[in-house]
């Protein structure tokens, strides 16, 4: 059998960047432009190239602006000879994800994800007049799109909608349910339109708001919250130590220590017998096997069978009958009124 191999698309970032910055006449506008987009060093504000040039703010932004138009311009009309070809290259990888995706991501389709290529990625992309750029802010991760599929307008209204429709749904789901609620057709492009947005996060092939724990779980409680959701029923804190070194979680490298002091403190986990714990949601209420055995009498209204108040307890407690036998017969609060029978000794 012939072997197959992967091949990765590559861009010479680099050389294009030159070759662009290489059309612009005046070394002072090809200065401001490397240094604003950050594509040999860090980005700049128009202050620090402002100050570093000697001169103003505003005349910083004005030229910028005034250069980047014209490359813009020569683009459209073919006077950068490179571009047409880096642009297909782009969209042929958008293409394969839905129509836009962030920078930083499609950065990494190829090859090389460092924060200057991500910045010489983003310039050359923003000078294609088949590609929508839009820039990171506090809703919207820097992201590249087919401009044929959308505007930036578009875009970010399809977002919006996306939005909408998992705040009315309340809950994580996947993308497919979440496409469907939203009429929207194209789930590979939900998709994509989704994970543009700051407000939201998927984990698991579920989606949702960024500040649910379920799909963007913060800290090492958020975490082991998400871990008893999905594995549905109790567990014992080694293995919720083990599942979390296992899962998709960005950082998993926990000690079970760690585990187990953060299951103590937080109010949504209950335990229920040695080490065992479950969710509060799930019915689960705090306290000894003695307390449930109590909460059962009372409820009950009535002197119950042992064998009764055992089924009933281990409904909310993974413990050995025995345990309950012997709280029933030695804890003065629960007195034997008949053969193997019991009530609250507060009741008599």
């Amino acid at each position: 059998m012939a072997e197959t191999t992967t091949t990765t698309t590559t861009l010479n970032t680099e050389q294009l960047v030159n070759d662009t910055l290489a059309t612009i006449d005046r070394e002072r506008e090809r200065e401001i432009v490397a240094r604003r987009f950050g594509l040999f060093e860090r980005k700049e504000t128009l202050e620090q190239i402002g100050e570093l040039l000697g001169i103003t703010r505003e005349r910083v932004r004005q030229l910028e602006k005034a250069v980047v138009t014209k490359l813009k311009a020569a683009a459209e009309q073919g006077s950068l000879e490179h571009i047409p070809a880096v642009q297909d290259t782009i969209i042929t990888e958008l293409a394969k994800v839905g129509g836009i995706a962030r920078v930083s991501d499609l950065s990494a389709t190829f090859g090389d994800n460092s924060r200057l290529e991500q910045a010489r990625l983003a310039f050359l992309s923003s000078l294609g007049p088949e590609l929508i750029v839009i820039d990171d802010d506090d809703n919207y991760y820097h992201s590249v799109g087919i401009r044929k599929s959308f505007d930036e307008a578009a875009a970010k209204s399809k977002v919006e909608k996306l939005i909408a429709v998992i705040k009315k749904l309340n809950e994580p789901r996947p993308i497919e349910d979440v496409a469907k609620a939203a009429a929207m057709t194209d789930v590979k492009q939900a998709a994509a339109l989704a994970s543009i947005s700051k407000q939201l996060a998927t984990l698991n092939g579920s989606w949702g708001l960024v500040k649910w724990p379920m799909v963007n779980p913060k800290n090492i409680r958020d975490k082991i919250y998400v871990i008893l959701k999905e594995h549905g029923k109790h567990m014992h804190f080694n293995e919720i130590a083990a599942a979390i070194k296992g899962s998709d979680f960005k950082r998993k490298d926990v000690t079970t220590q760690a585990i187990h002091n953060e299951l103590i403190k937080d109010k949504r986990f209950v335990l229920i017998g040695r080490g065992i714990y479950a969710l509060k949601e799930w019915g689960y209420e705090k306290g000894t096997v003695a307390d449930i055995i109590t909460e059962v009498l009372k409820k009950a209204g009535e002197p119950l069978h042992r064998d009764e108040i055992v089924k009933r307890v281990l409904k909310s407690r993974y413990v050995k009958e025995t345990t309950i036998l012997l709280n029933l017969q030695g804890k003065s609060q629960f007195k034997r009124v008949a053969k193997a029978t019991y009530t609250l000794a507060e009741a008599e």
